[in-house]
């Protein structure tokens, strides 16, 4: 943050000073809501949780270096706070005030958000690392992307800050709008419209006007970086007063061509920059080609690294620079087509979150990298789909047996449309299966693997798989030990 005292911060929230504060206690360090992770300076913001009640660790935040709490009740005399009704919309208003006041105070400071229905958060990652060698970048690790996580985000920012990267989400209309009212985008880069949270917004159109809240938000000075070859995004040119620069893959002003795939699927492509472009400041754009090799999984990718490589292009990075940047970077925020490979098994652990989109194209990097090896799918449900739900369900199964997947292990109730469509697409002596939990999944799995397979985990967040890499894991680690103790014995 800003260096801030308690007497600023009550009046920008319209909160009161209480538990024996005077006003002068000052504010150095950063946002917190997790008392674990005080330090000396911070700002605690107390929130009632259903299971946790953050009033409950004031002492605590305090007796490791907050100077000041935000609170919703009365606190002791020695708990230095201000009073508010809703500790939430005080965030937002402490985050919007404190943005305004560097932009004020730092021309250069530039904010960068970005939407979609699937790959925020990796983009949100390679666009921070394109950006970090001009100047001090605040993304954040993990997907800090709605009214809470946002304004946490902002309030990380100081007076050296030179880009501020922000992913906005939305589970319903008007959810950007008010993202955009705490952090105008001077650059908003939209990735896709797809059918995440289709049951908050009825229908793909309605999903397509929530995120196009965020191009509507620029100033005629800004940039919207807009997917040409998705056809309700690249509408969305004609709904901003800001100049609308394209990318993609066979269309767009930026482009990623000649796209590869290595035998262990790892993305890399030429990055194609035309004559002409110009920065929001008025600076050509150098022209050119650049090779960009990332350590990435899926051909997904390489659309969520072009529209990095646009965007910080934009913002300033010569395009060689941001080309380069990427040569082998890995995503900052785990579970998301992370590879790792215990003893002779490979696993992908992509369960942090799934939608339709984005199962489809794990998927399709499971395939690639099961050439001559078994491929297992352990999909959970994919939440949020309102009515469309099974028959969204049912797709992905018949495009499991239609990708020549070894083994579906379907986990959960709501997902069982997944191995019913699996099942009458033409799955046949066990291919498909349904169990209970990731229990029954992960006991499955330690009878089922074997040297070579290659096991992909996918689910919504909420739906559990996120819980399974991390036990599996081990057990393989374990096994692979086990055998080479066993071989070691046997030499001896």
């Amino acid at each position: 943050m800003l260096a801030i005292t308690a007497h600023d911060i009550a009046r920008l929230v319209g909160g009161t000073l209480v538990g024996g504060a005077t006003g002068e206690e000052r504010v150095t360090g950063e946002a917190r809501i997790d008392s674990r992770t005080v330090t000396e300076g911070d700002l605690f913001a107390a929130f009632e949780g259903e299971t946790v009640d953050g009033h409950d660790f004031l002492a605590a935040a305090v007796a490791d270096g907050a100077a000041l709490c935000l609170v919703s009740r009365q606190t002791a005399e020695d708990i230095p706070a201000v009073l508010v009704d809703d500790v939430q919309r005080a965030l937002s208003d402490l985050a919007r005030a404190q943005l305004e006041q560097a932009r004020r105070e730092n021309p250069q400071l530039r904010v960068l958000a970005i939407t979609g229905s699937a790959g925020k958060t990796g983009t949100k990652d390679l666009l921070g690392v394109a950006l970090g060698d001009l100047g001090p970048t605040i993304a954040p690790v993990g997907s800090f992307n709605n009214e809470l996580g946002l304004p946490l985000t902002v309030l990380r920012l100081d007076e050296h800050t030179r880009f501020l990267v922000l992913e906005m989400g939305a589970r319903g209309p008007g959810h950007i709008a008010h993202l955009t009212d705490i952090a105008r985008p001077d650059i908003a880069v939209v990735l896709n419209v797809g059918s995440a949270h289709l049951g908050e917004f009825g229908s793909v159109e309605g999903i397509a006007r929530a995120k196009a809240e965020l191009v509507r938000s620029l100033s005629p000075e800004g940039r919207a970086v807009l997917n040409a070859e998705d056809p309700r995004v690249a509408a969305m040119a004609q709904l901003t007063e800001a100049p609308a620069v394209t990318w993609g893959l066979d269309r767009g002003d930026v482009r990623a061509t000649d796209l590869r795939l290595d035998d262990d699927a790892r993305v890399s492509f030429t990055l194609q920059v035309p004559e002409g472009l110009t920065r929001p400041d008025g600076s050509d754009i150098p022209a050119g080609s650049f090779e960009v090799r990332p350590d990435l999984l899926g051909e997904h990718q390489a659309a969520n690294a072009i529209a990095a490589l646009t965007a910080a292009i934009l913002a300033g990075v010569e395009p060689a620079a941001a080309a380069a940047s990427l040569q082998g970077v890995r995503l900052a925020s785990g579970q998301r087509m992370e590879a790792r490979r215990a003893g002779d098994v490979l696993v992908i652990d992509d369960a942090y979150n799934a939608n339709p989109d984005s199962m489809r194209l794990a998927l399709k990097t499971l395939a690639h990298l099961g050439r001559g090896h078994r491929t297992i799918a352990v999909l959970g449900e994919m939440l949020e789909l309102g009515e469309e739900s099974v028959r969204l369900h049912d797709e992905i199964g018949r495009l499991v047996v239609r990708l020549n997947i070894g083994l579906l292990i379907v986990v959960g109730q709501g997902a069982a449309p997944l191995h019913h469509g699996a099942s009458l697409e033409g799955s046949f002596g066990g291919e498909s299966m349904q169990v209970a939990d990731v229990e029954e999944a992960l006991a499955v799995l330690e009878r089922t693997l074997a040297p070579g397979d290659v096991v992909l985990l996918k689910s919504s967040r909420d739906a559990g798989l996120r819980q399974l890499a991390r036990p599996l894991i081990a057990h393989l680690e374990r096994r692979a030990d086990r055998a080479r103790h066993q071989d070691g014995g046997a030499h001896a």
